[in-house]
């Protein structure tokens, strides 16, 4: 037997490999099986914007994709081709929001015609969301658009893109939870050790605290904001306004022990209000009373990896 007698099943075989890389090539990222949602704006803060996605005529039955790139890279190459180019940020949006609520809709899964409100910039707490970054967007403005998402299991069963939308966030952004989870170094003197609830936690207990996902513990979601608030307050703000809020949730934290720290527990509807309270304050949605910390940052927030929740 003759080497050139495995040469031919060899070419073939590279053959059949190069055509199927050429129509995965060619193939169209998006296909209209569903009526394209639309996107508006409805706000923003320091490091937010929050937007309501509305499904067409036939829904978003398996959720919806917010994708967003910043204006000037827009402006500069435009969408990539494909859905999940590196080059844009996205989110998918496929499960209950535990965490940001919405009275027109329980789920991202939205029937026809169907709203609700997402906030990007504020969905590392939140449930039923999975993205390539779920922190806080960095200030300045963006590009959006959104797409309903197809079958898994079925090709070419989604949307295609909405219409781009363009949005900023605003205010001052050095008042918020990830600044402070991401500049320890700044932190207000006198602050620490920190009573939340009638528990005490060193700084150390607090960047931990800082840097877990709720994954749909209340406790978790509502001590981030709780320390926030308590750090711009070291810091000058005048927290009076929401003085209520504040006495609240520390009331109903009480003697639970936070995660990691402890096992403490709250289900999300006990804290939804104290903590958009409190989130909302911490955004500067509750104006001029939020005292921000000055400072050149050293390095971009954020780097933590996006998770299912």
């Amino acid at each position: 037997m003759h080497l050139r007698d495995f040469a031919s099943p060899v070419r073939v075989l590279r053959a059949v490999l190069a055509s199927l890389l050429v129509a995965v090539a060619v193939a169209p990222a998006f296909a209209q099986a569903l009526d394209t949602p639309s996107l508006s704006f409805e706000g923003g803060g320091f490091f937010r914007i929050d937007l309501d996605v509305q499904a067409g005529e036939s829904g978003a039955p398996n959720g919806f994709v917010v994708q967003w790139m910043a204006r000037a890279d827009y402006d500069a190459f435009g969408w990539p081709s494909q859905e999940y180019d590196p080059l844009a940020a996205y989110c998918e949006f496929t499960g209950d929001p535990t965490l940001n609520t919405d009275a027109r809709s329980g789920s991202f899964l939205l029937g026809s015609g169907g709203v609700i409100r997402v906030e990007m910039g504020d969905l590392f707490d939140e449930t039923g969301v999975y993205g390539s970054y779920l922190d806080g967007v960095q200030p300045g403005e963006y590009a959006f658009r959104v797409w309903a998402m197809g079958d898994g299991y079925v090709p070419n069963s989604g949307s295609v893109p909405s219409a781009t939308s363009f949005a900023s966030t605003v205010g001052n952004p050095e008042c918020t939870q990830g600044f402070w989870k991401n500049h320890f170094e700044v932190w207000p003197a006198g602050c620490t050790p920190m009573m939340l609830g009638t528990v005490s936690y060193t700084a150390a207990q607090l960047l931990a605290i800082y840097t877990t996902p709720a994954m749909g513990n209340g406790l978790i979601s509502m001590a981030h904001q709780l320390i926030t608030v308590k750090l711009n307050a070291c810091n000058g703000s005048n927290t009076a306004p929401i003085a209520g809020t504040i006495a609240a949730a520390d009331a109903l934290i009480g003697g639970l022990v936070i995660p990691p720290v402890g096992g403490g527990f709250l289900a999300p509807g006990t804290t939804s209000a104290l903590t958009t309270t409190m989130d909302d304050y911490n955004n500067g949605l509750i104006p001029g009373v939020v005292a921000c910390a000055t400072h050149s940052r050293k390095s971009s927030w954020g780097d933590l990896k996006a998770i299912y929740r």
